[in-house]
């Protein structure tokens, strides 16, 4: 039997930095929000395989910044799992507002986010463009624009 534990995590081992670039690919940006991040680490059987952060970026807000488990563990159902509790941890902690961002291209997590609650509220157009030096293709498309999915939590 699976057991699925979601801890805090104060410092970042290098195979969950590793893994939030691949949700991220611009270093600078996660160093950015990494240190005032709160981080939670997913276990899975006591083996790390994934990773969440969360920033305040308004009083009452949180946004989602990074989520990322490890490839072969992906559609499983634990990156709803890291979803809800991340809703459950911000209710606890009297946020008002959670929010996350994925790219126009991010078929798959455009429905997960949906699928718990969050609804677009606009898009950062050419986000990707004017923050990454690298252009970005994914499902066969180059990556240009932020969607910005919110949730109520009141």
């Amino acid at each position: 039997m699976s057991k699925i534990s979601i801890e805090p995590l104060n410092d970042v081992p290098e195979n969950l930095a590793s893994l939030l670039l691949e949700a991220d690919p611009s270093k600078k940006i996660v160093n950015g929000y990494l240190a005032r991040a709160d981080k939670f680490v997913v276990n899975l059987n006591e083996q790390q395989i994934g990773i969440i952060c969360l920033i305040e970026t308004r009083p009452e807000t949180i946004e989602i910044v990074n989520i990322a488990i490890l490839k072969k563990q992906r559609n499983q159902g634990i990156g709803g799992q890291l979803l809800q509790f991340a809703i459950d941890w911000a209710k606890k902690q009297k946020y008002h507002i959670i929010e996350i961002g994925t790219g126009s291209t991010s078929f798959a997590q455009l429905y997960l986010y949906q699928k718990y609650g969050f609804r677009p509220i606009y898009i950062d157009r050419d986000f990707f463009i004017k923050n990454y030096s690298q252009e970005i293709i994914e499902n066969g498309l180059v990556l240009k624009d932020m969607i910005r999915l919110r949730q109520y939590l009141v």
